[in-house]
């Protein structure tokens, strides 16, 4: 089994690959770092440049985990894609980062972390930056 770890280059995503980080390494399994994009978009506020990932990647390495980085691309729903890769990966946990947003900005643009945290057949972790 490993532990998949939704990063995005923030505060929050470091924070969450930072928990995975530290739960690989207490659970003694491998980390998969996954960064997604959307397919045919030009620009992605969200997607991690290869030094972005390199420098997860040696963090992980340097805590002595085995970690590699799981690259994919969706086109309509980011949490299916996410949900599909843990189970096609048969992870015991899942860890992801969250920001806060008010009430009214999660009915309007809606929540990946909201839904990952309900619909997810595995165990989720959920950290805050800072």
């Amino acid at each position: 089994m490993s532990i998949i770890v939704g990063y995005v280059p923030t505060p929050v995503g470091q924070a969450a690959v930072d928990a995975a980080i530290r739960e690989a390494k207490l659970r003694e399994e491998p980390l998969l770092i996954v960064n997604s994009s959307r397919e045919g978009s030009l620009v992605d506020k969200h997607t991690a440049s290869p030094e972005d990932l390199a420098r997860v990647l040696a963090a992980a390495t340097a805590a002595g985990i085995e970690a590699r980085i799981v690259e994919s691309s969706y086109r309509d729903d980011l949490t299916e894609e996410f949900l599909g890769l843990a189970e096609k990966h048969e992870v015991s946990l899942i860890v992801i980062g969250l920001r806060q947003r008010s009430q009214v900005g999660k009915f309007i643009m809606g929540s990946h972390a909201q839904r990952i945290l309900l619909q997810a057949q595995h165990p989720v972790l959920a950290v805050k930056a800072g």
